[in-house]
Formats: C-alpha cells, sequence, structure tokens
C-alpha cells in the first residue's frame, strides 16, 4: 500500500522556500554516509541478501556475510534490518541494530516500521520516543505507521498524540500524512473528527476520497458514505477499483438494489468486472439486496475466486433461506481445496442450524477442532448456537461450560438455547448467573430471557424483568419491547401487553404480529382484526406470519367468513403464497366451527401435498365435533406421515372412546406400543411465593398432597351443588364411582386446588397447562370461579382462557 500511495505524496509536495531547503540537507547528509564500494554492493552475499525470500534463507546468508567481514558494512547492516523486520523478527532486527555506534537514521526508521507491522502499539510507540530522544528526525512515514497502529487497536487518546506530533514535526500539509490521519480517526469510530481532518485539507486525491467513504460505510453510516460519490466527479476524480469495493458495503447495508445495479453497470463500462475484489462484492451486494439468483450468476462467471467469494455466496444462500443450497457451496468449496475460515465456518453452522442436521453440524466441529478453532469464541458460540437448534443442548452447555473467555454474545447462545429447547428455568439460572458476574445483559439478552420468562406465565416475574428492562434503558429497543408486549399478553396480561403496544414509538411487523396474535390467543377475535385493519392503514405492511395470526385469531372466535375472506386477500392484496401453516389454520377455523365437510374437501383442493399440521388440525376437529369417519381418514393420513410423537394417536383413542368403540381404542393403543409412543402427560404449574409448582394427573408427590385431595373432594361436592355433571365418557372399563375420582385428579384441578388453599380470598389464580384443557375440567373450572368467587386463567398448549362468576372468556368454543 505504502509504494503505491508514495507518489501521491511525493506529486502533492507545495513549492515552498522552507520544503527546498529542507530536502537536500537531508539528502545530502544521507549520501556522504552511504558511499559504498563497488566490491561491496557487487559482492555475492549482497547479491543473495536481494534474492532472500524467507527467515531460512536468510539466516543461511548470514554466516557467508560474517565470513567475508561484511557484516559491519552500512549497506549489509541495513538490508539485515529490513530483512529481520520484514520476516517478523524483531528481536533479531534489534540484534543487528544495537551494536553499530553511527547508526544511519534510515536504520531507525526501518526498525519503526518493523515494530509498526509485527509488534504492539506500546512497543512502537517506546521505540518512537527513543528515536526523538536520540535526535532522529522523524520522516512522514514513520507518523502514517503509527496512525495505522493506533486505528487498527482502536487506540484513540495515542492517536490524537500522534496527530499531534505529526503537526509540530510540518507535515500537517502533507495529503499521504493527513490520509493516515482521517483513516485512524476512522478506524477509531471518530467519524466527525475524520470529517474535519478530510474537509480541511486543501487538496484532496483518490486514496484520500477512498479513505474518508469506506470510513463512512463501516461505521454504519451508508447514505453518507454514498452522497460523496458525486463529489468525487465534482473534483475530477473517477473511481477505481477501490472506490467501489468501498461503497458497495454501503449500498449492502441500505438494501439499495437500483443503486447497486448503476455501480454494476459503471463496473462494467470500467473493466473492473474481472478484478475478484470487485465481483466479491457484487456478489455480496446482491445477496443483501435479496438478489441472490444475480448474486450466483456473478458468482458462477467468476474465473478465479477467493475464500471471501465462497463466504459472500454461502452468506447470501443462508440469508436468503437457502441452506441446502448453502451446504452444497460449501462442498464444492472443499471439493476445490479452498480452506474455510472461521467466517465461513460460522456461516455453515448456521446453515446447519437452519436445517436442523446434527450430522452435518458434527462434521463442521470437526474441522473446527482440525483448524484449530475452538479457541475463537465466535466460532464456538456459533457451535452452541447450532447444537441447541439442533435439540442437543447437552453438547451445547458442555461447549459454554469449557468455553474460556466467555462472551455476552456467548451467554446469549447458550440462554436462547435453553429457552429454544423448553428448559425455562435453566434459561433463567444462567441469566441469574450472568448477572452475578457482573456480566451486563443486552438487547439480545433480554430477547432471549422475556420469551422464556413467558412460557412461566407468571405476572410478578414479567413486572420483575420490565424493571430491569427500564434500568438498562432498553425501554425504546423495539424488539426488547416486543418480547415484553408478547410476554404479558401470554401471562394473561392482555390490557398491559396493549399499553406498552400503544406507547411504542416505532413498531416493526413484529410488534403488530405479537400484539394480533396475543388477542387471537385471548379469544378476542374482533380487536385482533381491528388492529390488523389498523396495521393495513398504515405503511408497515403484513408479512406470512402476520395472516397466520390473523387466521388463527378468527379460528379461536369462530369468525369462519371472516377467516375465510383473509386467507384470499393474502395472495391477492399482498402476493403471499400460503404455507402449509396457513392451510393447517384454514382447516382448524373450518373444522372448530363444524364445518367438517368443508375441512375435508378444502384439504383435497390443496395445490401442495397436506402435512402434518394440515391432517392434525383434521383431526382436533374431528374429537372436539366425535366425527369418527373422517377422525379415521386423518388419521390414516397422519400416521402415513410418522409424526413422532403420540399426541395424535392419542386423539384417535379419544374419537373411539367417546363413541365407545372399545375395541378400535384397544387398537390404537397396541400400535402405539409397538411404534414406543407415549402419551405426554398433563401437566398443570401454579406459582406461589416465588416458587412454581408442578402437579401431573394422579400424582401425590406434593408435600401438601392429602390436604389438596381432601380439599377437591368438598369443592366437587359445591360445585356438584351448583349444577356441575362430570363428564365420565372418555373412561371405561372402570365403574362409575372411579371415573369420577380419574378426573378429579386431573392436573389441573389439582393446581387449582393448591392455589385456592394457599392464597387468600380474592387471589386471581394462574395456571398454566401443558395440553389443550378437557372439557370436564373446563366445565368445573367454570363452577369453581362460581362458589369461590374467584377470577382463575388458565393458559393451556393453544389459547387462554378467562373463567370469572361461571363463564368462561372462550364462550365454550375452544
Amino acid at each position: 500500500m505504502s509504494l503505491q500511495l508514495l507518489p501521491f505524496a511525493s506529486t502533492q509536495l507545495p513549492p515552498s522556500p522552507s520544503h527546498s531547503k529542507q530536502l537536500p540537507s537531508t539528502f545530502r547528509s544521507f549520501s556522504q554516509r552511504t558511499q559504498i564500494p563497488a566490491h561491496v554492493y557487487k559482492h555475492p552475499s549482497a547479491i543473495l541478501l536481494e534474492l532472500c525470500t524467507s527467515i531460512k534463507e536468510l539466516h543461511q546468508i548470514l554466516p557467508l556475510v560474517i565470513k567475508n567481514g561484511l557484516y559491519n558494512e552500512e549497506l549489509f547492516q541495513t538490508k539485515l534490518v529490513s530483512l529481520f523486520c520484514n520476516y517478523g523478527s524483531l528481536t533479531e532486527a534489534a540484534r543487528v541494530f544495537e551494536p553499530i555506534e553511527d547508526k544511519l537514521e534510515a536504520l531507525y526508521h526501518t526498525m519503526l516500521k518493523g515494530y509498526a507491522k509485527n509488534s504492539s502499539l506500546d512497543a512502537a510507540l517506546s521505540f518512537f520516543c527513543r528515536m526523538r530522544h536520540d535526535s532522529v528526525r522523524p520522516v512522514v512515514y514513520n507518523f502514517t505507521y503509527l496512525l495505522k497502529l493506533c486505528g487498527d487497536n482502536f487506540d484513540i487518546r495515542s492517536g490524537k498524540e500522534i496527530h499531534g506530533q505529526l503537526i509540530t514535526s510540518g507535515f500537517s500539509w502533507n495529503l499521504f500524512a493527513m490520509t493516515g490521519v482521517v483513516n485512524m480517526y476512522a478506524k477509531c469510530r471518530q467519524m466527525d473528527d475524520a470529517s474535519k481532518m478530510f474537509d480541511r485539507m486543501p487538496e484532496r486525491d483518490l486514496v484520500c476520497w477512498n479513505t474518508i467513504i469506506s470510513g463512512f460505510a463501516q461505521n454504519g453510516l451508508a447514505k453518507v458514505a454514498l452522497e460523496l460519490v458525486p463529489r468525487i466527479f465534482e473534483e475530477g476524480h473517477r473511481p477505481d477499483w477501490i472506490t467501489i469495493v468501498s461503497i458497495l458495503p454501503a449500498v449492502a447495508d441500505m438494501r439499495s438494489l437500483r443503486i447497486g445495479k448503476a455501480i454494476h453497470g459503471y463496473v462494467i463500462r470500467a473493466g473492473f468486472e474481472s478484478l475478484v475484489n470487485v465481483s466479491t462484492a457484487l456478489v455480496d451486494m446482491y445477496s443483501k439486496c435479496e438478489s441472490v439468483g444475480t448474486a450466483r450468476v456473478i458468482f458462477d462467471g467468476m474465473s478465479s475466486r477467493t475464500v471471501v467469494t465462497w463466504n459472500s455466496m454461502i452468506d447470501g444462500c443462508v440469508q436468503s433461506g437457502e441452506p441446502e443450497e448453502a451446504m452444497v457451496l460449501f462442498q464444492k468449496m472443499m471439493h476445490e481445496g479452498v480452506q474455510p475460515t472461521d467466517v465461513t465456518l460460522m456461516e455453515v453452522l448456521h446453515a446447519c442450524s437452519d436445517l436442523g442436521n446434527l450430522e452435518q453440524g458434527k462434521f463442521v466441529h470437526k474441522l473446527v477442532d482440525e483448524l484449530k478453532l475452538n479457541s475463537n469464541v465466535s466460532v464456538m458460540n456459533s457451535l452452541i448456537s447450532m447444537y441447541s437448534k439442533c435439540k442437543r443442548v447437552d453438547i451445547a452447555a458442555n461447549l459454554f461450560e469449557n468455553l474460556q473467555n466467555k462472551t455476552v454474545v456467548s451467554w446469549n447462545a447458550m440462554i436462547l438455547g435453553y429457552a429454544q429447547n423448553g428448559l425455562v428455568n435453566e434459561a433463567l439460572n444462567s441469566f441469574c448467573e450472568m448477572q452475578s458476574r457482573n456480566i451486563k445483559p443486552d438487547s439480545f439478552t433480554l430477547v432471549s430471557v422475556i420469551p422464556a420468562l413467558a412460557e412461566l406465565s407468571i405476572p410478578r416475574q414479567a413486572k420483575w424483568i420490565h424493571g430491569l428492562v427500564i434500568r438498562r434503558l432498553l425501554d425504546k429497543n423495539v424488539f426488547v419491547m416486543t418480547a415484553l408486549v408478547d410476554m404479558y399478553a401470554k401471562c394473561g396480561a392482555i390490557h398491559t401487553a396493549r399499553k406498552l403496544f400503544d406507547m411504542m414509538s416505532e413498531r416493526h411487523v413484529i410488534t403488530w404480529n405479537a400484539m394480533i396474535d396475543a388477542y387471537g390467543t385471548h379469544g378476542l377475535g374482533k380487536a385482533a382484526i381491528e388492529l390488523f385493519m389498523e396495521m393495513q392503514r398504515g405503511p408497515i405492511k403484513p408479512n406470512d406470519i402476520t395472516y397466520l395470526c390473523v387466521l388463527a385469531a378468527c379460528s379461536h372466535s369462530g369468525m369462519v367468513e371472516e377467516g375465510l375472506t383473509y386467507f384470499a386477500s393474502m395472495e391477492n392484496d399482498y402476493g403471499l403464497e400460503p404455507s402449509m401453516d396457513h392451510y393447517g389454520a384454514m382447516v382448524d377455523l373450518l373444522g372448530r366451527a363444524g364445518r367438517l365437510n368443508e375441512a375435508w374437501d378444502f384439504i383435497q383442493k390443496m395445490p401442495i401435498e397436506p402435512g402434518i399440521t394440515v391432517y392434525g388440525a383434521m383431526l382436533g376437529a374431528c374429537k372436539i365435533h366425535k366425527n369418527v369417519e373422517l377422525g379415521e381418514k386423518a388419521a390414516n393420513k397422519l400416521f402415513e406421515l410418522n409424526p413422532d410423537e403420540g399426541g395424535y394417536h392419542v386423539l384417535l383413542a379419544n374419537i373411539y372412546a367417546t363413541a365407545s368403540m372399545w375395541d378400535k381404542l384397544a387398537e390404537v393403543r397396541t400400535m402405539m406400543r409397538k411404534k414406543g409412543l407415549q402419551k405426554t402427560p398433563g401437566c398443570s404449574l401454579v406459582e406461589l411465593r416465588n416458587e412454581i409448582h408442578s402437579f401431573y394427573s394422579g400424582s401425590t408427590g406434593h408435600p401438601q398432597s392429602k390436604r389438596i385431595y381432601a380439599f377437591l373432594e368438598t369443592l366437587v361436592d359445591k360445585i356438584k351443588a351448583a349444577g356441575y355433571v362430570p363428564d365420565t365418557n372418555s373412561i371405561h372399563d372402570v365403574e362409575d364411582d372411579v371415573k369420577e375420582q380419574l378426573l378429579n385428579t386431573h392436573s389441573e384441578k389439582l393446581a387449582i386446588a393448591y392455589g385456592l388453599l394457599n392464597t387468600i380470598p380474592g387471589t386471581t389464580i394462574h395456571i398454566r397447562k401443558n395440553l389443550r384443557v378437557c372439557g370436564d375440567c373446563h366445565n368445573a373450572t367454570k363452577y369453581i370461579t362460581l362458589v369461590t368467587g374467584r377470577e382463575i386463567i388458565v393458559r393451556d398448549m393453544h389459547r387462554f382462557h378467562h373463567f370469572k362468576n361461571g363463564a368462561c372468556s372462550c364462550g365454550d368454543y375452544w
């Protein structure tokens, strides 16, 4: 880089008298001390030093220099110091430099360059101070090397000191030096200072323009960087390939495909398209502007590619939702003998995560070990995320425990991994441990831990984390606030969720989705639709998730016609193609409303092959409406798809039980045993005095079990007196009184009894259940609120039920 910049520096010198007096004396002094006899510079040793290409060769030539008595010759001393510095051996360079009594100034400059390139900033600054002490006059390159080192180390304080020294040494007029100053401030993220230095320069060359544009682009000021480009032309310069490589990342950050295409046109006209760095930058730009097809055309047309090119294309595939293609590219890259970098492996691990491909992930993990990247924290963080998403959080936790120098990103990855795998307590424990180690959580931490708290549905914990958000000054962050809206809704506090939503000055599409979904799960379909209509009137356009939330809201509230209208509008108004989840939501909408034949016809007419989601919704609807014939059809299709859980078999078994088809029921249970499938046990949670209590159906392990069962027996008598009639249709092979006893041991009844026993009158009971609330428990809970005067909020796997005064918010439609 210095050889390229040298002509710019020399041609820009002002013709001042002081300058014309300084240079001759410097060069005269230098030339008087370096009169080299012909036998010295023509000696074979001198020629060998000129041809030397490695430290190994240098060690072989050195004995020859000493043997011929040339070691003390200035030419050889200068050359040896220069070569040792170039090969990063400062110790050996100093061994040559230090014994020299009458040192040439050029030797000092060479040593400083060596320190700047191969040592620490402190060591380089220390040697620079020694130069000043030894009365060595600095040259412009001393400052540019030091300024670059300050920038690379983000040391703004030392950078400003060097800047001051540069001015006092008379180089503030030097274009090369001031470009170095601009670069230092830009790398230290001080763009105001960089811009001031740039604006004060009386004249600027293209290198200077490239430096300031790159600075703005790399500091997230893409718009400012792009606005500078026309000024290059105004000052009579034409952008070169370095300008292009500097400006394209800014275009990518702005996602401005139109500007990107214009720059691509300039690249072709200027003949830069054959340069690998330019083509790589174009691949990256098109990928980030969501034009991966164009990026791939450029990539495939490149005659040579660097590892950065491969990384850009692989990342483009991952970010555009094509992880399979990313893996194909990675395999091709390996086949062509290109060694992956840490960036490559992080991108490929992202692809493995998206695919849930554990075997490929393990293969990449082996590569990490082979390339000795297992001390790279960023790579290890990616491995933790991959294993977590591939449902091997145990391996992720082991990697995390053994990881040295954990960063906040490491903690975030582990907390999120626990939360994604349903290990809520572990996620919260990690969060608390993180805080105990004085590691400050950032927005990503909170966006990871808040959903974990939401799963517990504990209002008190929700308020605690909300307070922490405010104390951390993150209550203006749209993603954190969206997580809070979602959390309050999942804790049953739908009105608090709406208050936060209304207070937000900025809303992302996911914010609208969260609030619409919240209304849907609380059975407030009308409110969900009203909010969706408000969203349509604003600048933020609904996406596929928005429509999924709207359809679910219509389904939970029995708004069938509205749901049908919105399903059609999805593609007609916004060009959004329905996914399997949308088709499943439509089947659920029709089926829940009892329109089972329409739902089945809808499935038959689907343009894509129906999946587990679709047939599962159909089977659930058949269970609600006791339709054996369609239930069997849906179940047979489901079982062909080999679902990996027993829930669908249980649904079919319940359909048979309701219809008293006991032989069929036995067949389903036999099938489950053969496949090794088990019914998910019902579990209900209730929180009391900072402790979460879990209850399973029929369990007696709780310390208050005897008291709970006794209280429940009395409570059932009271609600029977109020009109409750147990629904025993789904239980067989036992006497009627035993059937009732079995119903009374359901997990939600146990949790409600415990809550009533251990709280004062008037306290709302919050219950979290892992399965759908059964019909008998739903009916019983209505009567419990009637006889106790309590409000009970139950969140099951699909929605909320607010029980009060003998009624439920769902209107018995769930």
